[in-house]
């Protein structure tokens, strides 16, 4: 039964989103009493110092948009973040002291440019960052003098990431897609000094590998990460110096297993592994080669420092119950310690997810998670996508799930194909062709909610933001017959407009999970596009979108609003000013209040 929209200031669903958290924490490598973390405490998210040993946090930035990402220096005495214009992603690095000072650009002759990576090595004796634009993805390493001249550079064309330091900043690595020609990457090291390539690594087509760390012991050589070459990510340490490669193995593994953190003194890694959307943490020594499972609670695990003394770990953890939390464990029992950064969270009692599954129409195995109000179905049902696409949705906190479920809907995110962590040829199975496989997933899992009494068949909703906004919109369009209604958030709507504006850092990646620009691959492109399936659409739609977004652009999705008003068809465009997705709290409530009252309008209610 559906409950009327609860308006109120302090009505539950509002005060999970208020909910202050850590959303993720660092510490500098030769200071480690000091760190940085990223909160949502005071409304808006933004940087905040970490005195390590008091958890007393001090606000850095005063963004009004947001400052969601950054890293901290290896002495602890300054920050780096990109400061952007209003969350568009796009600017100059800028050097912040701890201290206090002003920020200072760290690449003030340089044009704007996106960027995903910045970090200094162990040592703080060097600084790479990656910095992209029409040219492509342009790496550097900078001295710890500051000099205006990098020390190494590269460009590449291709998706691109790094670059990674070793402790003394004498090796480098860059992952690149260029060998892979897909969303996945192959590793080069290069000698910062000589600015020769002296290793590469990749296991070949039909592989991909995620890049991790170097060792933190000076002097030491060894890089850890993760292959897919056996179909699921497995963790290896290789020496790009000496060529020498050692394969984590065990039968204890399954699905995913990837590279976390190294302890301080080289010996052991912290490894983390997602099967079926679940997560679990293991404990590798490496002399002895012998590993071991934490009993860690039931929830998804975010990484965070990683390896402390004492034994102990600080690892991020949260539930679809429970919001974000640091948690202190032992290494040797996994028991929590205690909570890191206790913000005083007092969280409204709220619905557990489960994990189900069924088949898609070709028979193809999917995961999805479920979660039902009180009382006997059907339900009107919320039916969402998570963005990426390679990425995966786990039994994490939503408060926008719990909103729905408070007013009587049923909510239902998939783990569509092109999902990561289900193996290598579940997640590269919409290349090339996006936005059909996908659509078949949902709509295989529509007509399983359907079967087993959970949703409506008159009172169905597509939701999704991102990449999950497209697929709402492609859904929308190609299954017209499925839904009540559809709300997309930060949407793609027409892939050629969207390459045209976007920034450098999603053209890559576009790039590869196409085969080709829109030029080259005109075709794929076009049936690709919701706004190609115009006439299709019978549901009304909202959308949810940013006036600065460079990675959903603006202009796209004004040209698909503008298609869908001369067909006739009802579509509402909350614009908002901020880039992909706000990270003020309030405007998240008011989104979520939009979606409420039109999921509400369109049921007559």
């Amino acid at each position: 039964m559906l409950i009327p929209v609860d308006r109120s200031a302090d009505a539950h669903w509002k005060q999970r989103f208020r909910v202050p958290y850590i959303a993720w924490s660092s510490r500098a490598a030769q200071n480690p009493a000091r760190g940085l973390v990223a909160s949502n405490k005071d409304g808006v998210y933004q940087l905040y110092a970490w005195n390590t040993e008091t958890d007393k946090l001090t606000q850095l930035t005063d963004d009004p948009a947001g400052v969601g990402d950054g890293a901290i220096s290896a002495d602890g005495e300054s920050v780096y973040y990109l400061r952007d214009r209003r969350g568009d992603e796009i600017g100059h690095y800028v050097r912040l002291p701890v201290g206090g000072g002003e920020a200072e650009d760290i690449t003030p002759d340089a044009p704007e440019y996106a960027s995903h990576f910045i970090a200094e090595s162990a040592s703080g004796g060097a600084l790479g960052f990656c910095a992209v634009d029409d040219d492509g993805f342009h790496l550097h390493v900078y001295d710890e003098s500051g000099a205006a001249e990098p020390i190494f550079s590269q460009t590449k064309g291709a998706l691109s990431f790094g670059p990674l330091l070793s402790q003394d900043a004498e090796i480098a690595i860059i992952a690149s897609s260029e060998k892979t020609g897909n969303a996945e990457f192959a590793l080069e090291a290069w000698d910062v000094g000589t600015g020769e390539q002296i290793a590469e690594l990749w296991d070949g087509a039909g592989s991909g590998i995620i890049p991790g760390e170097f060792s933190p012991v000076p002097g030491d050589m060894r890089f850890a990460g993760s292959s897919s070459a056996g179909g699921y990510h497995r963790p290896f340490i290789w020496n790009p110096r000496t060529g020498e490669r050692v394969e984590i193995v065990s039968e204890q593994f399954r699905g995913d297993v990837k590279f976390w953190n190294w302890s301080p003194d080289g010996a052991r890694l912290l490894l983390h592994q997602i099967s079926g959307a679940t997560h679990a943490l293991y404990i590798y020594e490496i002399a002895a080669a012998r590993l071991r499972r934490l009993a860690t609670p039931d929830g998804v695990f975010y990484k965070g420092s990683g390896f402390l003394p004492g034994d102990r770990l600080q690892i991020h953890f949260e539930h679809s119950t429970a919001p974000p939390r640091l948690l202190e464990v032992d290494v040797d029992s996994g028991a929590i310690l205690r909570d890191v950064i206790d913000l005083g969270l007092s969280v409204p009692a709220s619905v557990s997810w489960r994990s189900v599954n069924y088949h898609s129409t070709d028979g193809s195995p999917i995961q999805a998670w479920l979660a039902t109000p009180p009382g006997a179905g059907p339900y009107p049902t919320i039916v969402h996508t998570h963005g990426g696409p390679t990425a995966v949705m786990t039994n994490r906190w939503a408060p926008e799930s719990q909103a729905w479920l408070d007013h009587g809907f049923a909510f239902f995110s998939l783990n569509y194909r092109g999902s990561t962590t289900f193996g290598y040829d579940f997640q590269h199975a919409i290349d090339g062709n996006l936005g059909d496989l996908e659509v078949e997933d949902v709509a295989a899992g529509v007509d399983w909610l359907i079967e087993n009494g959970i949703a409506r068949a008159d009172a169905i909703f597509k939701t999704g933001g991102s990449y999950g906004g497209y697929l709402t919109l492609q859904s929308l369009g190609l299954k017209p017959e499925l839904w009540a209604g559809g709300m997309a958030v930060v949407a793609i709507a027409d892939w050629t407009l969207m390459y045209e504006d976007q920034a450098g850092t999603l053209r890559g990646y576009q790039r590869s999970m196409f085969g080709g620009s829109p030029d080259e691959k005109p075709e794929a492109h076009r049936k690709s596009s919701p706004i190609t399936y115009a006439e299709q659409i019978a549901a009304p739609i909202l959308v949810l979108q940013g006036e600065n977004d460079t990675r959903c652009p603006a202009r796209q999705m004004r040209v698909y609003e503008e298609r869908l008003k001369e067909l006739g068809k009802p579509i509402e465009v909350h614009w908002f000013d901020a880039g992909h997705g706000s990270l003020d709290t309030e405007e998240q409530i008011r989104q979520q209040e939009m979606m409420l009252e039109f999921a509400y309008r369109v049921l007559g209610r």
